[in-house]
Order: C-alpha cells, then structure tokens, then sequence
C-alpha cells in the first residue's frame, strides 16, 4: 500500500503512484451543453471572495480578500448522488481509479471494531491515524468489501477521484466549477461576507445547517446534526440561494490546481472569470465536510480552501458540476 501525503481531512494518495489511465471516450458528445434541470443559473458581475480574520488557515492562501468578476454560469443544486453516478456508470461502463488502485481511504470510525484492531498501525496514515487504506473499497462499496450504498442512493457519491469527476461531467455535458465559481455561488446572490452562506453563526438559534463534526474529534460523535457520515445531499434548510450543502458533508472538486499564493497578485487571469494556475500538483477542494470540526479543521466556512492530488479518493470526497450560460 503506497503511503500517504498528509492532508486536511482527506489524505492524499503518494504522487510516487502509478496513476491508471483515465478514459474519457465516454465523454464523446458532451461538447453540446448539457441539460440545467437540477442545476441553479448563477448571474454574472463583480464579486468579493477569499477570507483574511480570525481562524484563516494563512498558509493555504484564504487571502486576499480580492474583487473578481465572472460571466453567468450553471451550478448544480447538489452535490452528485449515488444514484447519479450509477446512472453513468451503467450508460458508460466507467472504471474508476480507486477500482483500478485496488483501495480507497476510510475514516477509522466508518470501519467496524473488528476490522479496526485487524488493521491498527498497518495500514494508516502517518500524521492522520484516523485513515485507512482499505483494499476493495470503492464508489460503490465505500467502506469496503461487505458495505453497499443501497440505502444512499440520495447521498453524495464518494471515494472518487477528482479525474473521476471530471470523466462524470463531461459525460453530463458540463465542468467541474472553478473555486470562484463555487465560492460565489455558496455566498449567493447578496455576495454575504459572513462565514456561513445563512450568516456569522454556525448554528444559529441552535439549529443544524450543515452536516459536521459534533463531539470530540475523531473519537466520538454525537451526531446531534442527524447524521453519523454522509447525509442526503437535500439534507437541512436550503439556501436562499437554492443551493444545497456548499458546506459540510462532504469535500467538492474544483477544477482549479492548487496554488496559496497565485491569485493573490492583480492581474486579468486572476480577476477576471479566474482559473487557477496553468499547473500543479494537487486540485482546490472546497466546502469542508462531515469530518470538519473547529477543534481540528474549521474549514466548512465560505472562505477556507485546500486541495487532494487528482487520483486520490476518500469516504468525505465528492463533487458537484457546473456548465455555462
């Protein structure tokens, strides 16, 4: 088992990997735009991102809080289901990449006791021990051989890689969204510089919103929010916005590479309709998820970013899609 970068919240699979080769013969066609049923049209013009305060993670680039401008766009008013990515699969024959590795990582409370003493300090990762490498686990059966999804089909699909995203959207005739894309459509159509899209308080009047960690991470979970792991992706109170879940739950791809400091200089690519830079090693997560909690990982808010190397796969990993106008 190849051994693990260490990652907020999701590890990363060894850049030493042989990465398989990703098919996109599926993708034939979805040069036409795909359909925008499920999706919410998002009206173009100048928009503040980015977050500079109290508990900003300064190294992943959070700032500066900068002025950009984007064209309407398309996004998707959930994240993709399991059902979703069945329904390519099936159209498709799409393998992906976890299939192809043989493993996916699990978070150690998603694994039975028994299974958790089988593998204690074999199969972990250094730094994050509440990750193991599971053989046979994938999409499908996420925990791994002996789980099933069959009472999920409305719950995020997971343990995709963000090259398995990206094969899903061409298929669907549409994109993964660029970070300012979804962090505008997260802050809505008002643009709120708060930390939530409903406001400054995580629960405000003590009401669940988003689907976090509530207890003490990693070892207990109250599940106060409903929900032990993954939730429906129309889950708690939608936004004004009418999106669902931009935060918590599970981590979304972006299709930008990763970079702390690229967008932080004034320039056309990074003000006007930006990107991300031309190269990298590890692709922008956003959003945060089930697993976030403040005293580990605060980054379930607007402005917190991070970033997975594209092949890796986890149970907190998942995507939404976008498409233009």
């Amino acid at each position: 088992m190849s051994e693990a970068k260490k990652g907020c919240c999701a590890p990363q699979r060894s850049s030493g990997a042989a990465a398989p080769v990703i098919d996109l013969r599926s993708a034939e066609g979805a040069a036409k735009l795909g359909s925008t049923q499920g999706m919410v049209r998002v009206q173009g013009g100048q928009f503040k991102i980015g977050y500079e305060g109290p508990g900003a993670w300064v190294a992943d680039g959070e700032g500066p809080v900068r002025t950009i401008t984007l064209d309407t766009y398309w996004l998707d008013q959930t994240a993709v289901t399991n059902a979703q990515f069945a329904e390519f699969v099936a159209a498709t024959g799409y393998v992906t990449e976890s299939e192809k590795f043989g493993w996916a990582y699990v978070f150690i409370g998603q694994l039975s006791n028994s299974k958790q003493r089988k593998l204690r300090e074999t199969k972990t990762v250094q730094g994050l021990q509440w990750w193991y490498a599971i053989d046979g686990a994938y999409w499908r059966k996420p925990e791994g051989p002996g789980s099933n999804i069959k009472k999920r089909m409305d719950h995020p699909v997971v343990s995709v890689s963000w090259n398995d995203a990206l094969a899903y959207a061409h298929w669907a005739g549409k994109r993964l969204p660029t970070e300012a894309e979804w962090e505008v459509a997260a802050r809505g159509p008002d643009n709120v510089q708060t930390m939530y899209p409903w406001g400054s308080e995580l629960e405000p009047g003590g009401k669940h919103r988003c689907n976090v960690w509530q207890g003490d991470f990693p070892h207990v979970n109250s599940e106060a929010d409903g929900y032990a792991w993954t939730a429906p992706v129309t889950a708690y109170r939608k936004y004004e916005s009418g999106f669902y879940n931009l935060l918590g739950n599970v981590w979304e791809w972006c299709a930008d590479w990763f970079h702390p400091s690229w967008h932080a200089k004034e320039s056309e690519a990074t003000r006007i309709n930006p990107t991300g830079p031309s190269s990298g090693e590890s692709r922008v997560m956003k959003g945060g998820s089930f697993l976030c909690h403040e005293s580990y990982c605060n980054r379930y808010r607007l402005g917190a970013r991070t970033a997975n190397t594209p092949d890796s796969a986890t149970t907190n990993l998942g995507f939404r899609c976008a498409r233009d106008a």
